[in-house]
């Protein structure tokens, strides 16, 4: 199958990238980790859980698809297991009881294999739909590990947007034409969005393909509109946890790139009925055209069950078609 280019006239729906994992694969991870099962039952697991999410996305007509991330841990930890230069370290509290295991840069950072690239194979040949190609930021590596190598943080960033580079070129050959490179570390820090900026740009400067950044939850104001700079095609923003909020910065200085736009809660057990998300489509109408504007969660979906991950993401669609008759 196929990575065609999405068809239609804007509002298209996506979803931010992790998905939850089914029980079988949590158990099953456990599992690995006490060397109970081995390292190809878990994939073999993982790429079942994979295929399960395509085809519910397939399913329910998500026009930009993802694979979930169901081999990964931990959005940083996986890149950081696979690159040269970096050791794993102990468990660290992340967000309300979840934990991570620390990477530590111990030497200077470098790739000698493509990460994704065979799991972005594998969803695309599942779908029809396009699959994005799936990257965490040199930013966010950077600070969601300890550094004991290199002299300031800037060197080790862009040593890691190097690599985060050669990945994504490695991706765009293999056929993605969508290609997120997450920074949620970003919004925590704004005094180094010069950095952020500047890391991105190593990043994005050879690809050719539509390039997305997801910054979630932050003090936004702060940033804005400074955050256009960087050089991504599209930024995805959460904008139902804040309110829309973002809009009054929207009036006074337009948003000039493609939007993300977080319509659904994902820190919510409750399903948010699909008037209010209606009526949140119709509120960023005012501001982007449509062909400007992908609809999605707020961000990663993999904190909910499986069946709530589901019933968020099909309101989605719901509420995508109601604007898209409108209009």
């Amino acid at each position: 199958m196929g990575s065609g280019d999405l068809r239609g006239p804007g509002l298209w729906t996506t979803s931010v990238g992790s998905l939850p994992k089914p029980e079988y694969l949590t158990t099953a991870r456990t599992g690995r980790a006490r060397r109970e099962i081995s390292a190809e039952d878990l994939q073999e697991l993982e790429r079942t859980a994979t295929r399960e999410w395509v085809e519910f996305q397939d399913s329910i007509g998500t026009d930009l698809v993802v694979d979930g991330e169901q081999y990964r841990g931990d959005m940083v930890a996986f890149f950081a297991e696979e690159l040269a230069g970096f050791e794993i370290g102990g468990l660290v509290r992340s967000y309300g009881n979840r934990y991570y295991r620390k990477p530590i840069a111990t030497g200077a950072v470098g790739r000698d294999h493509a990460m994704t690239v065979d799991w972005w194979h594998f969803a695309q040949s599942l779908t029809d739909a396009p699959v994005k190609g799936m990257l965490t930021g040199p930013y966010t590596i950077c600070d969601w590990s300890f550094n004991e190598h290199y002299s300031t943080r800037r060197d080790l960033v862009l040593d890691l947007a190097k690599v985060i580079r050669d990945e994504a070129l490695d991706l765009e050959q293999a056929g993605a034409r969508y290609i997120q490179i997450d920074e949620p570390a970003a919004s925590t820090r704004m005094d180094e969005l010069d950095l952020v900026i500047e890391a991105m740009g190593v990043v994005t400067e050879p690809l050719s393909a539509h390039t997305i950044t997801h910054i979630c939850y932050g003090d936004f104001h702060k940033a804005y509109p400074k955050m256009l700079e960087i050089p991504v095609d599209q930024i995805d923003l959460e904008f139902a946890n804040s309110h829309y909020s973002l809009l009054s910065e929207f009036s006074a200085h337009p948003f000039s790139k493609y939007l993300g736009l977080g319509v659904t809660d994902v820190h919510s057990h409750e399903l948010e009925p699909v008037d209010d998300l209606v009526e949140g489509i119709r509120k960023v109408l005012g501001h982007l055209p449509p062909e400007r504007v992908f609809v999605d969660p707020d961000c990663g979906l993999k904190t909910r069950s499986p069946e709530e991950a589901k019933a968020k993401l099909s309101s989605i669609k719901k509420a995508v078609d109601v604007v898209r008759a409108e209009l």
